[in-house]
Protein backbone atom coordinates (compact mmCIF):
# COMPACT_ATOMS: atom_id res chain seq x y z
CA UNK A 1 0.00 0.00 0.00
CA UNK A 2 2.95 2.31 1.16
CA UNK A 3 4.44 1.39 -2.24
CA UNK A 4 1.27 2.44 -4.11
CA UNK A 5 1.14 5.73 -2.55
CA UNK A 6 5.07 6.21 -3.49
CA UNK A 7 3.95 5.66 -7.19
CA UNK A 8 1.15 8.02 -6.89
CA UNK A 9 2.72 10.94 -5.40
CA UNK A 10 5.61 10.73 -8.22
CA UNK A 11 2.66 10.56 -10.65
CA UNK A 12 1.29 13.75 -9.14
CA UNK A 13 4.65 15.55 -8.68
CA UNK A 14 5.85 14.84 -12.10
CA UNK A 15 2.03 15.90 -14.03
CA UNK A 16 2.15 19.45 -11.99
CA UNK A 17 5.79 19.94 -12.95
CA UNK A 18 5.32 19.25 -16.71
CA UNK A 19 2.00 21.70 -16.11
CA UNK A 20 3.96 24.21 -14.59
CA UNK A 21 6.84 23.96 -17.60
CA UNK A 22 4.23 23.49 -19.94
CA UNK A 23 2.64 27.38 -18.76
CA UNK A 24 6.15 28.72 -18.59
CA UNK A 25 6.82 27.98 -22.31
CA UNK A 26 3.50 28.39 -23.49
CA UNK A 27 3.47 32.85 -23.38
CA UNK A 28 6.60 32.59 -25.18
CA UNK A 29 5.31 30.07 -27.85
CA UNK A 30 2.17 32.73 -28.05
CA UNK A 31 4.81 35.83 -28.19
CA UNK A 32 6.66 34.25 -31.08
CA UNK A 33 3.27 33.20 -32.69
CA UNK A 34 1.74 36.23 -32.59
CA UNK A 35 1.91 37.87 -36.11
CA UNK A 36 3.61 41.69 -35.72
CA UNK A 37 2.98 44.84 -37.57
CA UNK A 38 4.28 44.45 -40.62
CA UNK A 39 7.61 46.45 -41.71
CA UNK A 40 7.91 49.14 -44.17
CA UNK A 41 9.57 48.60 -47.21
CA UNK A 42 13.60 49.63 -47.79
CA UNK A 43 13.42 52.63 -50.28
CA UNK A 44 16.59 53.52 -51.90
CA UNK A 45 17.30 57.77 -50.62
CA UNK A 46 19.05 57.83 -53.82
CA UNK A 47 16.02 57.17 -55.97
CA UNK A 48 13.30 58.67 -53.05
CA UNK A 49 12.80 62.05 -53.87
CA UNK A 50 13.09 64.25 -57.84
CA UNK A 51 16.04 64.33 -59.57
CA UNK A 52 17.98 67.45 -61.49
CA UNK A 53 17.95 68.88 -64.02
CA UNK A 54 14.93 70.33 -62.96
CA UNK A 55 13.25 73.22 -64.99
CA UNK A 56 14.26 76.92 -64.68
CA UNK A 57 12.09 78.67 -61.91
CA UNK A 58 11.93 82.32 -60.45
CA UNK A 59 10.40 83.72 -57.90
CA UNK A 60 9.94 87.08 -56.13
CA UNK A 61 11.30 86.85 -52.66
CA UNK A 62 10.70 85.28 -50.22
CA UNK A 63 8.83 82.99 -52.59
CA UNK A 64 5.81 80.33 -51.82
CA UNK A 65 6.63 76.39 -51.53
CA UNK A 66 3.27 76.15 -52.96
CA UNK A 67 4.38 77.30 -56.28
CA UNK A 68 7.67 75.63 -56.90
CA UNK A 69 8.24 72.71 -59.27
CA UNK A 70 8.51 69.79 -58.25
CA UNK A 71 6.60 70.93 -54.75
CA UNK A 72 8.79 70.47 -52.11
CA UNK A 73 7.98 67.36 -49.36
CA UNK A 74 7.49 68.81 -45.89
CA UNK A 75 5.80 65.43 -44.42
CA UNK A 76 2.00 66.80 -45.34
CA UNK A 77 1.44 62.82 -45.98
CA UNK A 78 4.65 61.20 -45.15
CA UNK A 79 5.66 62.18 -41.82
CA UNK A 80 4.29 59.64 -38.88
CA UNK A 81 4.35 60.90 -35.17
CA UNK A 82 4.71 58.89 -32.17
CA UNK A 83 3.71 61.46 -29.32
CA UNK A 84 7.71 62.49 -28.90
CA UNK A 85 6.63 65.93 -27.67
CA UNK A 86 3.29 65.57 -25.98
CA UNK A 87 2.56 68.46 -24.22
CA UNK A 88 5.49 71.05 -25.44
CA UNK A 89 4.99 74.68 -27.00
CA UNK A 90 7.14 75.68 -29.84
CA UNK A 91 7.75 78.41 -31.61
CA UNK A 92 9.31 78.21 -35.34
CA UNK A 93 10.50 81.28 -37.36
CA UNK A 94 10.21 80.54 -41.04
CA UNK A 95 7.70 78.08 -40.77
CA UNK A 96 5.54 78.26 -43.43
CA UNK A 97 8.07 76.54 -45.66
CA UNK A 98 11.21 74.78 -45.90
CA UNK A 99 12.74 72.89 -42.78
CA UNK A 100 10.41 74.65 -40.66
CA UNK A 101 7.51 73.90 -42.19
CA UNK A 102 8.79 70.15 -42.15
CA UNK A 103 9.36 70.83 -38.22
CA UNK A 104 6.11 72.70 -37.25
CA UNK A 105 4.62 69.31 -38.98
CA UNK A 106 6.22 67.22 -37.38
CA UNK A 107 6.04 68.56 -34.09
CA UNK A 108 2.32 68.88 -34.66
CA UNK A 109 2.25 65.13 -34.84
CA UNK A 110 4.28 64.40 -32.27
CA UNK A 111 1.99 66.35 -29.70
CA UNK A 112 3.31 69.55 -29.68
CA UNK A 113 1.33 73.15 -29.87
CA UNK A 114 2.83 74.83 -32.46
CA UNK A 115 3.29 79.10 -32.65
CA UNK A 116 4.39 79.83 -36.58
CA UNK A 117 6.04 83.24 -37.88
CA UNK A 118 6.48 83.87 -41.65
CA UNK A 119 6.42 87.18 -43.50
CA UNK A 120 2.99 88.31 -44.68
CA UNK A 121 4.16 87.64 -48.73
CA UNK A 122 4.01 83.88 -47.26
CA UNK A 123 0.60 83.60 -46.00
CA UNK A 124 -0.99 81.31 -48.61
CA UNK A 125 1.88 78.97 -47.39
CA UNK A 126 1.34 79.72 -43.95
CA UNK A 127 -2.67 78.56 -44.02
CA UNK A 128 -1.61 75.57 -45.19
CA UNK A 129 0.51 74.44 -42.48
CA UNK A 130 -1.55 75.96 -39.57
CA UNK A 131 -4.31 73.70 -41.41
CA UNK A 132 -2.50 70.62 -41.05
CA UNK A 133 -1.28 70.99 -37.37
CA UNK A 134 -5.11 72.02 -36.33
CA UNK A 135 -5.74 68.79 -38.29
CA UNK A 136 -3.45 66.98 -35.56
CA UNK A 137 -5.70 68.52 -32.70
CA UNK A 138 -3.12 70.65 -31.88
CA UNK A 139 -2.48 74.58 -31.38
CA UNK A 140 -1.68 76.19 -34.28
CA UNK A 141 -0.82 80.04 -34.21
CA UNK A 142 -0.03 82.09 -36.67
CA UNK A 143 2.01 85.28 -36.49
CA UNK A 144 3.09 86.98 -39.67
CA UNK A 145 6.24 89.92 -39.39
CA UNK A 146 9.25 90.97 -40.31
CA UNK A 147 12.03 89.99 -38.27
CA UNK A 148 14.50 92.46 -38.97
CA UNK A 149 12.75 94.61 -36.73
CA UNK A 150 13.66 94.19 -32.71
CA UNK A 151 9.96 95.78 -31.70
CA UNK A 152 7.79 92.53 -33.22
CA UNK A 153 10.56 89.97 -32.27
CA UNK A 154 10.09 90.86 -28.72
CA UNK A 155 6.01 90.67 -29.68
CA UNK A 156 6.40 87.33 -31.64
CA UNK A 157 8.04 85.70 -28.59
CA UNK A 158 5.30 87.72 -26.01
CA UNK A 159 2.04 86.30 -28.22
CA UNK A 160 3.36 82.98 -28.56
CA UNK A 161 3.82 82.46 -25.02
CA UNK A 162 0.43 84.03 -24.37
CA UNK A 163 -1.41 81.59 -27.04
CA UNK A 164 0.12 78.92 -26.65
CA UNK A 165 0.26 79.13 -22.75
CA UNK A 166 4.02 78.69 -22.31
CA UNK A 167 6.94 78.22 -24.66
CA UNK A 168 9.79 74.98 -24.36
CA UNK A 169 11.00 75.11 -27.76
CA UNK A 170 12.56 77.91 -30.20
CA UNK A 171 13.42 77.14 -33.52
CA UNK A 172 15.10 79.50 -34.89
CA UNK A 173 14.87 78.71 -38.88
CA UNK A 174 13.93 81.59 -40.89
CA UNK A 175 16.46 83.37 -43.30
CA UNK A 176 17.38 85.11 -46.38
CA UNK A 177 19.79 83.69 -49.33
CA UNK A 178 20.44 85.91 -51.92
CA UNK A 179 23.01 84.74 -54.58
CA UNK A 180 25.52 87.68 -55.86
CA UNK A 181 28.36 86.52 -58.50
CA UNK A 182 30.64 89.66 -56.62
CA UNK A 183 30.98 90.89 -53.38
CA UNK A 184 30.90 94.49 -55.48
CA UNK A 185 27.51 93.30 -56.34
CA UNK A 186 26.35 93.57 -53.22
CA UNK A 187 24.76 97.12 -51.51
CA UNK A 188 25.25 98.02 -47.64
CA UNK A 189 21.24 97.85 -47.58
CA UNK A 190 20.84 94.35 -48.77
CA UNK A 191 24.05 93.09 -46.52
CA UNK A 192 22.35 94.55 -43.50
CA UNK A 193 18.54 92.75 -44.90
CA UNK A 194 21.02 89.25 -44.53
CA UNK A 195 22.34 90.16 -41.17
CA UNK A 196 19.02 91.28 -39.50
CA UNK A 197 17.51 88.22 -40.75
CA UNK A 198 19.65 85.64 -39.90
CA UNK A 199 21.48 86.95 -36.83
CA UNK A 200 20.36 89.84 -35.19
CA UNK A 201 16.69 88.62 -35.01
CA UNK A 202 17.63 84.71 -33.19
CA UNK A 203 19.62 87.15 -30.78
CA UNK A 204 16.43 89.19 -30.58
CA UNK A 205 14.01 86.23 -30.05
CA UNK A 206 16.07 83.89 -27.93
CA UNK A 207 17.05 87.17 -25.55
CA UNK A 208 12.63 87.85 -25.48
CA UNK A 209 12.21 83.97 -24.82
CA UNK A 210 14.67 82.89 -22.32
CA UNK A 211 13.23 84.29 -19.28
CA UNK A 212 9.78 81.96 -20.20
CA UNK A 213 12.21 79.07 -20.91
CA UNK A 214 12.09 76.30 -17.85
CA UNK A 215 15.01 73.89 -17.60
CA UNK A 216 14.23 71.01 -19.96
CA UNK A 217 13.59 73.34 -22.54
CA UNK A 218 15.44 73.40 -26.50
CA UNK A 219 16.51 75.73 -28.84
CA UNK A 220 17.62 74.86 -32.25
CA UNK A 221 18.75 77.31 -34.78
CA UNK A 222 19.09 76.47 -38.49
CA UNK A 223 22.80 76.67 -40.00
CA UNK A 224 23.94 74.92 -43.12
CA UNK A 225 27.01 73.58 -44.64
CA UNK A 226 27.70 77.33 -45.74
CA UNK A 227 29.48 77.68 -42.48
CA UNK A 228 32.34 75.33 -43.22
CA UNK A 229 32.25 75.20 -47.11
CA UNK A 230 31.04 78.21 -48.52
CA UNK A 231 30.13 78.92 -52.20
CA UNK A 232 31.39 82.02 -54.27
CA UNK A 233 28.43 83.67 -54.41
CA UNK A 234 26.92 83.11 -50.74
CA UNK A 235 29.14 85.44 -49.24
CA UNK A 236 27.30 87.25 -46.95
CA UNK A 237 25.10 84.42 -46.37
CA UNK A 238 27.64 82.14 -45.56
CA UNK A 239 28.91 84.72 -42.75
CA UNK A 240 25.55 84.48 -41.24
CA UNK A 241 25.31 80.32 -41.31
CA UNK A 242 29.05 80.45 -39.60
CA UNK A 243 27.83 82.47 -36.89
CA UNK A 244 24.94 80.55 -36.44
CA UNK A 245 27.60 77.44 -35.54
CA UNK A 246 28.86 79.45 -33.38
CA UNK A 247 26.31 81.02 -31.41
CA UNK A 248 24.69 77.23 -30.79
CA UNK A 249 28.02 76.32 -29.49
CA UNK A 250 28.61 79.51 -27.35
CA UNK A 251 25.15 79.69 -25.97
CA UNK A 252 24.86 75.54 -24.90
CA UNK A 253 27.80 76.23 -22.30
CA UNK A 254 26.37 79.73 -21.10
CA UNK A 255 22.70 77.63 -20.79
CA UNK A 256 23.50 74.20 -20.16
CA UNK A 257 23.74 74.92 -16.16
CA UNK A 258 20.23 76.55 -16.71
CA UNK A 259 19.03 72.76 -17.73
CA UNK A 260 18.85 74.37 -21.37
CA UNK A 261 19.86 73.21 -24.31
CA UNK A 262 20.83 74.33 -27.97
CA UNK A 263 21.56 72.99 -30.80
CA UNK A 264 21.69 73.41 -34.68
CA UNK A 265 20.61 71.53 -37.65
CA UNK A 266 23.08 71.72 -40.76
CA UNK A 267 21.92 70.92 -44.24
CA UNK A 268 23.39 70.69 -47.48
CA UNK A 269 21.12 71.76 -50.73
CA UNK A 270 17.49 71.25 -49.41
CA UNK A 271 14.93 72.12 -51.83
CA UNK A 272 12.81 74.85 -50.65
CA UNK A 273 11.44 78.76 -51.92
CA UNK A 274 15.12 79.73 -50.83
CA UNK A 275 16.32 78.69 -54.28
CA UNK A 276 13.83 79.71 -56.70
CA UNK A 277 13.74 83.55 -54.99
CA UNK A 278 17.30 84.49 -55.74
CA UNK A 279 19.22 82.30 -53.89
CA UNK A 280 20.49 80.08 -56.14
CA UNK A 281 21.52 81.05 -60.26
CA UNK A 282 19.08 79.51 -62.36
CA UNK A 283 22.49 77.63 -63.66
CA UNK A 284 22.53 76.11 -60.62
CA UNK A 285 18.97 75.78 -59.60
CA UNK A 286 18.56 73.35 -62.74
CA UNK A 287 21.28 71.17 -60.90
CA UNK A 288 20.66 71.50 -57.80
CA UNK A 289 22.03 68.59 -55.75
CA UNK A 290 23.04 67.01 -58.16
CA UNK A 291 26.46 67.41 -56.70
CA UNK A 292 26.35 64.94 -54.14
CA UNK A 293 26.98 61.77 -53.76
CA UNK A 294 22.84 61.05 -54.21
CA UNK A 295 22.71 63.04 -57.00
CA UNK A 296 19.66 65.02 -55.98
CA UNK A 297 18.63 67.89 -53.47
CA UNK A 298 17.44 66.99 -49.93
CA UNK A 299 13.66 67.55 -49.34
CA UNK A 300 12.37 69.44 -45.97
CA UNK A 301 10.76 66.21 -44.60
CA UNK A 302 14.06 64.60 -44.53
CA UNK A 303 15.86 66.75 -41.98
CA UNK A 304 12.27 66.57 -39.15
CA UNK A 305 13.30 64.01 -37.43
CA UNK A 306 16.65 66.02 -36.71
CA UNK A 307 14.68 68.60 -35.16
CA UNK A 308 12.58 66.41 -33.45
CA UNK A 309 14.89 64.51 -31.71
CA UNK A 310 16.76 67.59 -30.39
CA UNK A 311 13.90 68.99 -29.26
CA UNK A 312 12.75 65.36 -27.34
CA UNK A 313 13.56 65.22 -23.57
CA UNK A 314 15.68 61.81 -24.40
CA UNK A 315 18.14 63.90 -26.34
CA UNK A 316 18.84 65.47 -22.81
CA UNK A 317 23.16 65.06 -22.94
CA UNK A 318 23.36 66.28 -26.51
CA UNK A 319 23.73 69.88 -26.44
CA UNK A 320 26.43 72.55 -28.19
CA UNK A 321 25.94 70.00 -31.44
CA UNK A 322 25.53 70.29 -35.22
CA UNK A 323 23.23 68.05 -36.83
CA UNK A 324 24.62 67.55 -40.33
CA UNK A 325 21.94 66.30 -43.52
CA UNK A 326 24.11 66.89 -46.83
CA UNK A 327 23.63 63.56 -48.97
CA UNK A 328 26.71 62.37 -48.53
CA UNK A 329 29.16 65.37 -48.89
CA UNK A 330 30.06 64.90 -45.38
CA UNK A 331 29.17 68.69 -43.55
CA UNK A 332 29.42 69.85 -41.08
Amino acid sequence: MEEENNISRRKLLGGLGASLAAAAVSPILSAEAAPGPTAAPLQDPTTKYPRPPFKGQSQPWPGLASQMDPKPDHGETSYKGSGRLQGRKALITGGDSGMGRAAAIAYAREGADVAINYLPAEEADAKEVIALIKKEGRKGIAIPGDLRDEAFCKKLVDEAVRQLGGLDIVVSNAGRQQAHASILDISTEQFDWTMKTNIYAPFWIIKAALPHLPPGSAIIGSTSEQATDPSEDLYDYAQTKAATTNYVRSLAKQLAPKGIRVNGVAPGPIWTPLQVSGGATQEKLKEFGGNTPMKRPGQPVELASIYVQLAASDASYATGQIYGSAGGKGMP
